[in-house]
């Protein structure tokens, strides 16, 4: 690879060298980049430099704002190459990829079943592992699924959210 500049070039070879020369004075973490540093010291110094013009939400990262611009703006600039579904996350078309590619890359560490999207393998590890992390606060009873637990919360307090349309 060719660099224009020789700074360029320096940046580049600690990719390879995994030198990082900029240490947090908070934490001790080691960056490569200068401007990783800098973008990393604001989780410390809770500095929000970039603000919307539409809503006034502060962001401690410019990329964090453009990101936020477009709940406003609608901008979906990540589209699909299969179907041309628009989206405004890249990381949400890189999910949604996986519909027409088939690809599974989360694996359980147990029984090696594939899944598509990470949440359901972490669903599917608490088969193994007996996790029901959802507690009910009337009776202490735990549940692996927030849905059942909130169907459960009803026979406690008698919510009951669903009507027929024939009836009074």
């Amino acid at each position: 690879t060719h660099f224009s500049h020789k700074s360029n070039l320096t940046k580049h070879l600690r990719t390879h060298t995994g030198y990082k020369p900029f240490k947090c004075d908070y934490c001790d973490k080691l960056f490569s980049r200068k401007s990783h540093l800098t973008k990393h010291s604001r989780i410390h110094t809770g500095d929000k430099p970039f603000k919307c013009d539409y809503c006034d939400k502060l962001f401690s990262g410019k990329s964090d704002l453009t990101i936020h611009l477009r709940t406003h703006t609608g901008d979906k600039p990540f589209k699909c190459e299969y179907c041309n579904k628009l989206f405004s996350h890249e990381c949400n078309l890189t999910t949604h990829l996986r519909t027409h590619t088939g690809d599974k890359p989360f694996k359980c560490k147990y029984c090696n079943k594939l899944f598509s999207h990470e949440c359901n393998l972490t669903t599917h590890l608490m088969t193994h592992t007996g996790d029901k992390p959802f507690k009910c606060e009337y009776c202490n009873k735990l549940f692996r699924h927030e849905c059942n637990l909130t169907t459960h919360l009803r026979t406690h307090t008698g919510d009951k959210p669903f009507k027929c349309e024939y009836c009074n």
